[in-house]
């Protein structure tokens, strides 16, 4: 820990620059931003002279363990998931009633804890676009799924939502996060509430013309790739057992801590291998989604190890030390930043709490070295919150692209806030804060 006192603010520039980068240049050069190459470039530039500093500060270790411990699970996990889930195409058109919207997002909103939000997001989003292809008035629907399948829906497993991943591999264990079965039930439930009513009163603006041919167009719902659900289950299961809470052994050996990595690996071979062609075919599957997610998290894995050192050394000063405190900066950066590294943050800020002012946690119960009630703030701001702006979260965009794809005219980045975050999920996220933190 003496190494420590020596890492100054500065040092989170990088971090800072590769944040700042991944909300401001979709926007301010989205043709440049288009090319993952670029997010690459970005990622080395800001990621190669803070590895540097940090092996010439000696501080190796914790970039290595940053790498190897934190990256490359975290980047397996979401390529398995993607991958699996990409190779299950739902197919069909069944009559777009507000009832079975609603129906579909609540499917989803369970699936997103089990398959992840990415998963859940890919599998249903273009089924929701094929059942109410017929109606005028479907934006609502996209943004409602984005919330809850995308987002909210993640928050009862660690497979369900990247930050929560982070927390696990950090010694959360895996049914912790089941304690957390109220807020996700709350959030997912009001916001199907709020979206069935809403989805009611456009549902009868409807032109009757399109109703009638809605209804004169229906072909069974079909699912095909049955055999990956096979390989997704036992993605969840290597998550839930292979770890060091259930196999004390396994931290024995680095070599072995690499078992459930390798299990997962399998599991993504078995759906390569035993998958048709046409099926990724169907889904329009290709490989520059996780590449993206890969290069970006790289520079973010690398650059933010000095301001997580930081925090744990300075925690005590910066004044954040309430739940509430936890929840609301979480959820500010989760919106306009990336709700992973800002779950890593604010858990590093409590460890440093804990170490530095442990009076104001005397006799209070510590999940992976965090007061239980902060790393409840923490997960359940980091995961909803996402859903806040386009950036929020990484399916966020990924929906976005595909409703577009197919015609539809999604609102822009300050659009979908004033018109559905800060009015319709801010609110709820409000009343969430008051019964549950």
């Amino acid at each position: 820990m003496e190494n420590l006192v020596n890492i100054p603010l500065w040092a989170g520039i990088p971090f800072v620059l590769m944040l700042a980068s991944i909300a401001v240049l979709p926007l301010a050069a989205h043709e440049f931003w288009e090319h993952n190459k670029n997010k690459l470039i970005i990622s080395l530039v800001l990621g190669i002279p803070t590895a540097i500093w940090l092996i010439a500060g000696g501080l190796i270790h914790e970039l290595e363990h940053s790498i190897l411990f934190d990256y490359v699970p975290f980047v397996i996990l979401l390529g398995a998931l993607f991958v699996i889930t990409g190779g299950i195409f739902v197919d069909g058109d069944i009559e777009a009633t507000p009832r079975n919207n609603v129906i579909l997002l609540a499917i989803g909103g369970v699936l997103a804890s089990f398959m992840g939000t990415t998963g859940a997001a890919m599998l249903l989003i273009r089924p929701l676009l094929k059942i109410n292809f017929e109606r005028e008035n479907k934006v609502h629907s996209v943004l409602f799924f984005i919330a809850i399948v995308a987002n909210a829906g993640g928050l009862l497993t660690p497979i369900g939502d990247p930050p929560l991943f982070m927390l696990y591999l950090r010694g959360v264990p895996f049914d912790w996060f089941f304690h957390l079965l109220p807020e996700w039930l709350f959030t997912n439930l009001v916001l199907l509430i709020i979206y069935y009513i809403y989805d009611t009163l456009q549902y009868h603006k409807e032109p009757p013309v399109l109703i009638e041919f809605d209804k004169a167009n229906i072909t069974p719902l079909s699912i095909k790739g049955n055999l990956n659900f096979l390989w997704l289950i036992g993605v969840v299961l290597s998550v839930a057992f292979i770890n060091k809470n259930m196999i004390p052994e396994l931290g024995a050996n680095k070599i072995y801590e690499f078992s459930r990595e390798i299990v997962i690996l399998l599991m993504v071979t078995f759906s390569l291998i035993f998958t048709k062609k046409s099926i990724h075919i169907s889904n329009k599957f290709t490989w520059e989604p996780i590449k993206e997610v890969a290069y970006l998290f790289l520079g973010i894995f690398i650059t933010m190890v000095p301001v997580l050192l930081y925090l744990e050394e300075n925690a005590a000063q910066l004044g954040v030390n309430h739940p509430v405190q936890f929840y609301y900066a979480s959820g500010f950066l989760s919106s306009f930043l990336d709700n992973t590294p800002t779950a890593v943050t604010f858990y590093s800020l409590g460890v440093g709490l804990v170490h530095k002012m442990p009076q104001l946690f005397e006799g209070l119960p510590l999940i992976a070295g965090v007061p239980e009630h902060l790393l409840a703030a923490i997960s359940t701001a980091s995961v909803i919150f996402g859903a806040m702006t386009y950036i929020g979260n990484g399916p966020n965009f990924m929906v976005k692209s595909i409703a577009e794809e197919q015609k539809i005219n999604m609102p822009h980045f300050f659009q979908y806030m004033y018109k559905f975050s800060l009015i319709v999920l801010l609110p709820i996220y409000i009343i969430i804060q008051l019964l549950f933190i």
